[in-house]
């Protein structure tokens, strides 16, 4: 690969070379015909494929959130949803996924909490590269972000995070050396700085660590607008700024070369970068005979693609859905079972209240740029009423309401003033007024990033709206800009609202909002807009929002207790929503939002047969856990997610997860909190010692410890060996354990050891078995010696102390139920070893490999 790649690279100008290294427009990378390199296409996230446009029209698979992923604790579950989004990357065109996020979850109120996988670096790291083979294996890049010390959305444009060598080694670099050394061909610089240097013009982190150290040959690329400088940036190893084709490269950077300050071998070296990453996903003539064509197939979910290669291409499998849904109820998490609550047997009730405002509308993902538009989204309600069928009686009561925004028009309610089909027209006019372009859409929430006609300075939407109840209706405008809003007969109404801050995804998933009320009788009442844009920016965020007549919020709250109390079981659905976990902000506090808790314990007062099933991403405060019967930890579980509840509550499906991250029971004792910078700084001083590790060592109790999780059986823990396997430099645990329960099930087995540094202990490795009940299993954990090992910062290099120590062995990392002692002989684990130990083959599952089953 390589001769041709330096063939093609030497017919290429300067000006070409540079034009490469920049984004033709928002999701893309020109092409150069000349040298057969198609049009490479890029796009969010970790959620699923969205492709280029932020459309209702263009959909696609909508996974669980990420921290769902590695609730699994099963590097094979993430391979196989990374797969399933490198197949639709293909059947959509896009050949560069903009994911996995691995920053770690240092305080619980993250904004991106719920788009990164865990708390701990190892677990983080095993989930990534099986995640990183999953979409690879279907030839599409991975990009593993954010690239380095990016754990805060407050002013995460700007703040340096300070961070310790050792701690940067040891905690928060492990998940992108696995991905060095799983083969990521892409990695993300972030926007922050590390110790005073931004990342986009970070040379020893960008070469000197990740190139040189650790071996990467993939394409570092900024996220979207990071990339400042043009000598800085360019000498410091990023290789790709985006988007385009605006930004500090292009032409000042040909310049640059010309100068003498940026040496041409530099851009030589980011274009061989460019063109392997293209080889390798197939969008390379060249390696046309190697590399399956981009675009071309047709599965379920597929979209229309685009034809940029030849030969065979990956699809999505016709039976996509139904793995995301098992995905998302494997994920989910039993945290509470009381009396055995759970599962639920739907024959045995008569009766079953399905409360709570996440109930009816399921929060299915976070806010921010790893939305995506899936095709249909099934509620909590829909999949429990299916699942129980006609012989219970199913009761629904949203009980409260926590969407800050009126709801959104649909195609139930909208119809085109022209023609009288459902949806919304959206008009595209020019300064003069001109109709540029007109189509109509089916959501009034609408997004366009680099999609508005040339020359659009206002989008104008007109809709009649179908009035079925007569009474106070309530309009809104949301979004920042000047906007124009004609409701009916009444005068045109002028509005500008400003947005929080200049973050534009802040405008996407916390706009400011604008009300009016009207009087209206039923019938058809007509609605206009018009947004002023300007479409050389690209970028223009709005929507329009309509609320009919409803019961007063004391209305709404009686009713769910009323059928709480008239219920064989009630389950209170309760959560998040995407205005509360997003990108561009942190959390504010760990309350769920409006009058949830309030509810809950009402209805908990009302029927203690009660289940309170959680739809969030990240820990909340839940002041009424001790009185719960049962609580389902169900996260953002994706599209499919009512289906996966109802599956997980029925046990149709065990929600076998543990948590990747340990919930406090208030946010005051969460070992770091703020996500604030001071002065512009966010100083790491706490080392390793946040999550679990901190709780272990300010001695706090969490409501829930990292690791936890009870599923629907119980296992007993009955020895484990350990012997240290010099030749593989590995330490091999085998834990036999027996399903002492009455049905089949799955269990983690954790590995912490102690003993070391006079810090809390930490986990090394884990893995899991299956057996039916009554009968045993064994583990075996592998724990590479590279793990083992910690950050000599004298030295600069990875080295084991020797001696004695303890393997802490269980179910979480509070309940241990086995000790063994392992000596360790000590030495260094050089640099580059320690990309190659990380993990041991290049499965994705590298510390977790058999299991034996026994019977009794």
């Amino acid at each position: 690969m390589e001769t041709t790649l330096d063939e093609l690279l030497g017919r290429l100008t300067l000006e070409q070379k540079v034009g490469l290294l920049t984004g033709k427009d928002f999701w893309s990378l020109a092409p150069i015909p000349e040298i057969g390199l198609r049009e490479l296409k890029l796009s969010d996230g970790p959620n699923g494929i969205r492709g280029t446009a932020w459309d209702e029209r263009e959909t696609s698979l909508l996974f669980p959130n990420p921290t769902a992923l590695a609730a699994t604790w099963d590097p094979a579950q993430a391979r196989r949803a990374g797969s399933l989004m490198g197949a639709q990357a293909r059947d959509l065109g896009i050949g560069w996924h903009l994911a996995p996020n691995v920053n770690l979850h240092r305080s619980p109120l993250g904004g991106r909490h719920f788009e990164c996988y865990s708390e701990d670096p190892v677990l983080t790291a095993e989930i990534t590269a099986g995640f990183v083979d999953g979409v690879q294996e279907q030839g599409v890049a991975s990009t593993v972000k954010h690239y380095i010390g990016n754990e805060s959305e407050t002013d995460r444009m700007s703040y340096d995070a300070r961070i310790s060598d050792k701690t940067l080694r040891e905690v928060y670099l492990p998940p992108f050396e696995a991905a060095a050394h799983t083969g990521a061909w892409s990695v993300m610089a972030a926007y922050n700085s590390v110790d005073g240097a931004s990342m986009t013009d970070n040379r020893p982190l960008l070469t000197g660590l990740l190139k040189d150290e650790l071996g990467f040959d993939g394409v570092i690329v900024s996220d979207w607008t990071a990339a400042r400088s043009t000598e800085a940036s360019a000498n410091a190893g990023l290789d790709v700024v985006m988007p385009g084709p605006m930004g500090p490269w292009g032409d000042a950077l040909v310049a640059a070369v010309r100068a003498g300050k940026v040496a041409e071998s530099v851009i030589d070296d980011k274009v061989i970068r460019v063109l392997r990453l293209a080889a390798r996903t197939g969008h390379l003539e060249a390696f046309d005979a190697d590399f399956p064509a981009v675009g071309s197939g047709a599965g379920s979910g597929a979209g229309s693609g685009s034809d940029s290669g030849s030969g065979a291409t990956a699809a999505t499998p016709d039976d996509a859905e139904a793995q995301i849904r098992d995905l998302a109820a494997r994920a989910m998490v039993v945290l509470r079972n009381e009396g055995g609550l759970l599962p639920l047997d739907p024959a045995a009730l008569a009766r079953i209240a399905v409360i709570g405002p996440n109930a009816g509308l399921l929060t299915a993902q976070g806010g921010g740029s790893a939305h995506v538009n899936p095709r249909h989204v099934v509620s909590p309600l829909t999949g429990i009423t299916e699942a129980f069928g006609p012989g219970t009686v199913v009761d629904f009561a949203p009980g409260v309401l926590t969407q800050r925004l009126l709801p959104q028009l649909t195609d139930a309610t909208s119809r085109d003033p022209e023609t009288g089909a459902p949806g919304l027209r959206v008009e595209y006019l020019s300064a003069d007024g001109t109709v540029l372009g007109s189509e109509i859409r089916h959501v009034s929430r609408l997004v366009f990033m680099g999609t508005l006609p040339s020359g659009t300075a206002s989008v104008r939407v007109r809709v009649n709206v179908l009035i079925s109840e007569p009474g106070r209706h309530r309009f809104s405008v949301s979004g920042a800009g000047s906007f124009t809003l004609k409701v009916g007969d009444i005068a045109s109404l002028s509005i500008a609202l400003g947005g929080e801050d200049g973050d534009p995804i802040v405008a996407l998933v916390k706009p400011p909002e604008r009300r009016i009320e009207a009087e209206l009788a039923a019938g058809t009442t007509a609605l206009e807009l018009t947004a002023s844009v300007d479409s050389a920016f690209g970028l223009a965020i709005f929507g329009l929002h309509h609320e009919p007549p409803r019961p007063t919020d004391d209305e709404l709250f009686a009713a769910a207790v009323a059928a709480a109390r008239a219920a064989d079981v009630a389950v209170v659905c309760v959560g998040t929503t995407d205005e509360v976990e997003s990108e561009g902000f942190d959390r504010t506090d760990l309350k769920l939002p409006g009058r949830q808790d309030a509810l809950v314990a009402a209805v908990l007062a009302a029927n203690p047969r009660t289940v309170v099933v959680v739809n969030a991403g990240a820990p909340v405060e839940m002041p009424w856990r001790d009185e719960a019967a049962a609580i389902l930890w169900a996260w953002f579980p994706g599209q499919e997610g009512g289906h996966a509840v109802a599956d997980a509550l029925t046990g149709a499906v065990e929600p076998g997860g543990r948590l990747p991250t340990t919930f406090p029971a208030t946010a005051a004792d969460a070992p770091v909190l703020s996500t604030t910078p001071v002065d512009g700084t966010i100083d790491y001083a706490e080392g390793a010692l946040f999550g679990y590790r901190g709780y272990r060592a300010a001695g706090t109790v969490p409501a829930y410890p990292f690791g936890h999780g009870l599923g629907y059986t119980t296992w007993e823990y009955q020895d484990a060996t350990v012997a240290v396997n010099e030749t593989d430099c590995l330490v091999d645990v085998q834990v036999r354990l027996r399903n002492s329960g009455g049905r089949a099930g799955r269990e983690v087995v954790q590995v912490y050891l102690a003993d070391e540094d006079g810090l809390p202990p930490r986990l090394v490795g884990f893995g899991h078995v299956g057996a039916e009940a009554g009968r045993t299993a064994t583990a075996l954990v592998e724990i590479p010696r590279r793990i083992l090992a910690r950050w000599d910062e004298a030295a600069s290099a990875w080295t084991v102390a020797p001696g004695v120590r303890s393997l802490l062995i269980g179910r979480s990392a509070s309940d241990v139920r086995l000790t063994e002692e392992v000596t360790l002989r000590g030495g260094y684990v050089g640099p580059r070893s320690a990309a190659s130990a990380m993990n041991v083959t290049n499965s994705a599952i590298p510390a977790i490999t058999a299991t034996k089953e026994h019977s009794e």
